[in-house]
């Protein structure tokens, strides 16, 4: 049967105001008269805040870069009176852009830049690995804002102690002192007010549906961050409602090869390595598995006793050790590209010669300048310094995601799970062991739908189980980097989640 998916929409929220805050970077801002995107300038930034947002303002201007089909800006959120910056892009959409959706995606780490989203994946235009093209870039026609608007966003940033003329932040992000995000709940309050000065300044995207979509990539975070950050926005809404203030309609949450059960993320890892859930004969030694086999019951015991029933930081982190090092250290050591085992690893530990291509085209005075980067760092892929920030504070399992994602789904907003089959650092096999188990009102109905095979034309693409909120899939032999693999696939998803509509929440 072919099947697709659901995806969702967003409601409006009004309301606007300006800020006249001269920066010291670049040409001097300029009042925003029209709020209308096409009015803004290609030569400066445009500045625009919110009341209830003191310390957050957007900066955005008008950009030829990537799509010369559509209207396309990029900018700054800052944060903190301006002390931090977050790069952006925005793509209108080629179909329809003043009736289209809004998508928001963010490439996971934490700390990688949604850029790599953007150029490897399901942005208008893609690295050019050929060297084919004349400005480094070619068009993809399965590009997300085929459909969509599309903002890609980079956060969290570093401080520029924390960093040397050849390392950045996340992508262009940066910060001017001494702070920096390191927890995915900071984070989550700097999307939400972003959004909101977004859509209540251009009022063309109020009443908008809108989604929050990413996948997980470098130190795999995707899988915690979108259900936090859909949280937020939910509860601000229920806030902005008691005090009779526009809301935002937050209908749908899509993660891609995410990690949101830090427990189930072990188990998924051996079958893997050492069953038949990739590939028809396991890759892994036997002498591994069978060491792998051993220390797994250890590994599940210990992360349930140090990191869920009652968290303690020491337990924890000396859990998540001996787990890496009896489950994770024979892949590590295959050389196998850990984000598609069907290839060997290219390169840094990316494992993708794009990674490479993406920093080199990005650097280039003539991108920087297209772009408007005023930070004279060069661009970072992924940063390791972000991470470690978040890891000392033991983001990723302070809080089970889970329960973010059942609240949610007990909410009524819809959310999509997908990953590729061939992924093994964030596999479909620890997904589907979440989300068989998550605790909440459908779950019933869940466990009890059938999985059916998907198709693109008469090719099966993988196999689905959904229910009227909650939706899991696989994408057959596809790694981490869906929508590369093919770029088909996911468009396919998109279309389809495209099609079907709620009423406004």
């Amino acid at each position: 049967m072919r099947y697709a998916f659901l995806l969702f929409s967003l409601l409006p929220f009004y309301a606007f105001s300006m800020l006249q805050t001269p920066l010291n970077e670049g040409p001097v801002p300029y009042k925003l008269e029209d709020t209308q995107l096409s009015s803004l300038q290609s030569d400066k930034f445009a500045v625009v805040s919110h009341p209830r947002y003191p310390g957050h303002r957007v900066r955005i201007k008008k950009t030829d870069f990537c799509d010369p089909t559509v209207n396309v800006y990029t900018g700054y959120l800052d944060v903190d009176q301006g002390a931090k910056h977050m790069f952006f892009y925005f793509f209108e959409s080629r179909r329809n852009p003043d009736e289209d959706d809004v998508m928001m995606w963010i490439n996971g780490g934490p700390g990688c830049s949604s850029s790599m989203g953007l150029l490897m994946e399901l942005g208008p235009c893609s690295i050019d690995m050929e060297g084919s093209s004349s400005n480094g870039t070619v068009w993809n026609p399965y590009s997300w804002n085929e459909a969509a608007n599309v903002f890609f966003l980079d956060q969290p940033q570093l401080t520029p102690s924390d960093v040397t003329y050849r390392s950045v932040g996340v992508g262009f992000s940066y910060a001017d002192y001494g702070e920096t995000v390191e927890t995915t709940e900071a984070a989550a309050k700097n999307v939400h007010a972003f959004i909101t000065i977004f859509f209540e300044t251009f009022k063309q995207f109020s009443g908008r549906v809108l989604h929050l979509s990413g996948e997980s990539y470098g130190v795999r975070m995707r899988g915690r961050y979108l259900p936090v950050f859909a949280s937020e926005i939910y509860d601000q809404n229920q806030i902005a409602k008691a005090d009779g203030r526009p809301t935002l309609n937050l209908q749908s949450v899509l993660i891609g090869n995410g990690i949101t059960d830090i427990s189930t993320l072990y188990p998924g890892r051996y079958e893997i390595e050492c069953g038949t859930a990739a590939l028809d004969v396991p890759f892994q030694s036997i002498s591994t598995c069978v060491r792998m086999k051993t220390a797994l019951p250890r590994c599940q015991s210990a992360m349930l006793k140090g990191c869920i029933e009652q968290f303690d930081i020491i337990n924890c982190r000396a859990a998540v050790n001996f787990c890496d090092n009896e489950l994770s250290t024979g892949m590590w050591a295959s050389g196998r590209n850990v984000y598609d085992i069907s290839k060997m690893c290219i390169g840094n530990d990316l494992c993708y010669a794009e990674n490479t291509a993406i920093k080199k085209y990005l650097d280039l005075p003539e991108t920087r300048e297209l772009l408007d980067v005023e930070t004279p760092y060069n661009f970072s892929a992924c940063s390791s310094t972000v991470g470690q920030n978040f890891n000392v504070h033991m983001d990723k399992w302070v809080a089970p995601t889970q329960y973010y994602v059942a609240g949610l789904l007990d909410r009524g907003i819809r959310v999509l799970i997908y990953a590729g089959t061939y992924d093994w650092q964030c596999n479909w096999v620890a997904n589907k062991l979440w989300v068989d188990g998550l605790d909440w009102s459908g779950k019933k109905e869940y466990n009890e739908a059938q999985w059916e095979d998907w198709f693109v034309g008469d090719s099966k693409a993988g196999e689905i189980k959904q229910t009227t909120l909650l939706t899991f899939a696989t994408i057959r032999g596809a790694g981490h980097m869906i929508s590369a693999d093919p770029l088909v696939f996911p468009w396919v998803i998109l279309t389809s989640f495209f099609s079907c509509s709620r009423p406004a929440r």
